[in-house]
């Protein structure tokens, strides 16, 4: 048997796999401006098939907002210009003139090429999170109206914001997590397309803000080490005596309050005797990552400090 189909949707996700394995996929192209112009100027010429036997011009520019706005469709393309030759009386040349005017009114609205549960939905939403990671706000934006103005739910849109504040800026300007989560209630409160706002403001915000995934890597260092390392117990000076049996057993014992230290700091350990001194999160120099990061090595110095006037005490 053999099976010829076409379809005008991804075989990934329309086609069951066991299917999809055994047949040859041949990737069809969206038709060019240039294309469409030759299959106008065919329809307008062709005597049989076309509207030839009948006069028709074409202004430039109406020709030129036929040709965009068929969105590389060539059925739209013919069926507004179908439209506008039935409805538009020959003149007194006995020419039927198509203005602008005319063909705005055949195409009425342009059909956006969107697909919320399909590769659209996926690869538009993939377009406006690299366009945040590479601080660019023109193409967030469009991304974004591409989305919205296709009727894609803006929860959606919303959830990939937070994510992309999370992963691509994290502390390196931590007010991006409260700038999307606004966002994402604003679209709650006052609904769609007042929201469309809120959204654009958080993807310019997210877009121009300092970037860096230490956070994101940190996590990703530490969620490994759960998943293939010892789960060894909490040590014993950081577990809180409930009980009197278990201040007699050590819990709390030796644990250094850190309030009753020179700027409240204290050298002790916090994590598991076989991970002692190990490092997950390096912070970059970006944004107020900066500031962390020499924090952080002003509390090492702090600590040292501290642990050897202990020593000397």
């Amino acid at each position: 048997m053999i099976l010829i189909g076409a379809t005008t949707e991804n075989p990934s996700f329309e086609v069951i796999a066991p299917l999809l394995s055994r047949c040859r996929v041949f990737t069809l192209k969206p038709l060019s401006e240039k294309e469409i112009l030759l299959i106008i100027e065919h329809a307008v010429h062709e005597q049989e098939r076309g509207l030839g036997k009948i006069q028709i011009e074409i202004a430039e520019d109406a020709l030129k907002q036929l040709i965009v706005m068929s969105n590389s469709d060539a059925r739209i393309a013919l069926n507004a210009l179908e439209l506008a030759v039935m409805t538009t009386p020959p003149g007194p040349d006995s020419v039927r003139h198509l203005t602008l005017e005319i063909i705005e009114d055949a195409l009425q609205q342009r059909s956006l090429l969107y697909d919320k549960a399909g590769e659209q939905h996926y690869d538009l939403i993939s377009a406006l999170h690299k366009s945040l990671r590479d601080s660019d706000p023109d193409a967030c934006l469009y991304w974004l109206a591409r989305m919205l103005e296709a009727g894609e739910d803006p929860l959606f849109i919303a959830r990939r914001l937070v994510r992309a504040a999370t992963e691509d800026i994290g502390m390196a300007d931590p007010q991006a997590l409260v700038v999307a989560m606004a966002a994402q209630q604003a679209v709650h409160f006052i609904g769609m397309p007042e929201g469309n706002l809120a959204l654009a403001e958080a993807a310019v915000y997210l877009a121009t803000a300092p970037k860096s995934n230490s956070l994101y890597t940190a996590y990703s260092r530490v969620q490994q080490e759960v998943q293939t390392g010892r789960n060894e117990p909490v040590p014993l000076h950081l577990r809180n005596p409930v009980t009197k049996l278990m201040k007699d057993i050590g819990y709390g014992q030796g644990y250094k309050y850190a309030h009753n230290y020179q700027d409240q700091m204290v050298e002790q350990e916090h994590l598991p005797e076989s991970l002692r001194g190990k490092r997950f999160y390096f912070p970059v120099e970006s944004g107020f990552e900066r500031e962390v990061n020499a924090r952080l090595r002003a509390w090492r110095l702090l600590k040292q400090r501290n642990k050897q006037e202990q020593k000397g005490s």
